[in-house]
């Protein structure tokens, strides 16, 4: 299990665009992928998952992967964090 912290950076948080675009990087891998904020923990190959979690600017989440490409895949979901999902 591969597990890392993100901030989430971008100045209007995690809204449908960046969810629609984890779940497209995520659907990439084989590994299971979660987000949890605050304990809550979702499936990251869901869009709504990821709505509900209401993530905005400041907020930290804990990016989790477990299975044959977990590295790989928490580092490329943690790339989208730091390009702020190319939105500024």
């Amino acid at each position: 299990m591969t597990e890392r912290t993100v901030t989430v950076i971008n100045r209007a948080g995690i809204h449908a665009r960046p969810s629609a675009i984890l779940v497209q990087n995520t659907k990439n891998f084989k590994s299971n992928i979660y987000i949890e904020k605050k304990g809550y923990r979702i499936n990251a190959k869901s869009i709504m998952g990821i709505i509900t979690l209401g993530a905005s600017y400041g907020t930290e989440l804990k990016l989790i992967a477990e299975g044959e490409d977990e590295e790989a895949a928490v580092e490329a979901l943690i790339r989208l964090f730091e390009s702020k999902f190319e939105e500024e």
